[in-house]
């Protein structure tokens, strides 16, 4: 794998010290749990201004709400998404991390970095997405965390759904090829 010349914002540094052992010598901003400080954002500006940043956080409530608010002030930070069953605690204990993650895990999650489209509009339909059973249907919760895995997104809500689609400018045909294998996976061939 390459060098990666971005700065990565993690959680702590547990998730610091994993990426190290993966990676080597990369630098990282950790926000320090979910009550993101000012100093922390503008550090995080700061890094984007001169670098760029590339935002990990566990894929968990409060991971996803770290994100949110630095999606909020940093729009532009490239995004990497990790799987909840790719970042379990091997004793099953204690919450879900990057810390937990394999190195083949974390290496391929950051071959698949999404630059967020800060301008983009939503390209399919909320109609098309309860057609297809992704918004309002039985396995829709389901459908939505495998399709997000696929496409490397991350999981999110219904009401969250069609704007990360939007935002990562996530194609009908894309969306369609990610579904059919979702749905493969959930019901068989």
């Amino acid at each position: 794998m390459k060098r990666i010349k971005e700065v990565i914002v993690v959680e702590g540094r547990s998730d610091t010290a994993r990426l190290h052992q993966v990676l080597g010598p990369v630098d990282t901003i950790e926000t320090q749990g979910s009550a993101l400080s000012d100093t922390t954002i503008n550090l995080i500006k700061k890094a984007q201004q001169q670098r760029g940043v590339i935002v990990i956080t566990d894929p968990d409530f409060n991971g996803q709400k770290i994100r949110q608010k630095i999606m909020t002030a940093v729009p532009q930070a490239k995004q990497v998404y990790l799987r909840r069953q790719d970042s379990v605690p091997a004793n099953h204990q204690g919450s879900l991390g990057l810390e937990h993650a394999s190195a083949a895990v974390i290496k391929q999650a950051l071959e698949q970095v999404w630059t967020p489209l800060t301008q983009a509009p939503i390209t399919i339909a909320q109609q098309q997405l309860v057609d297809w059973g992704l918004l309002g249907g039985v396995d829709a919760q389901k459908l939505r965390s495998l399709v997000g895995d696929i496409l490397h997104i991350g999981y999110a809500n219904a009401k969250q759904f069609p704007r990360r689609l939007a935002m990562f400018a996530i194609s009908a045909p894309q969306l369609q090829a990610a579904l059919k294998q979702a749905k493969e996976e959930l019901y068989g061939s």
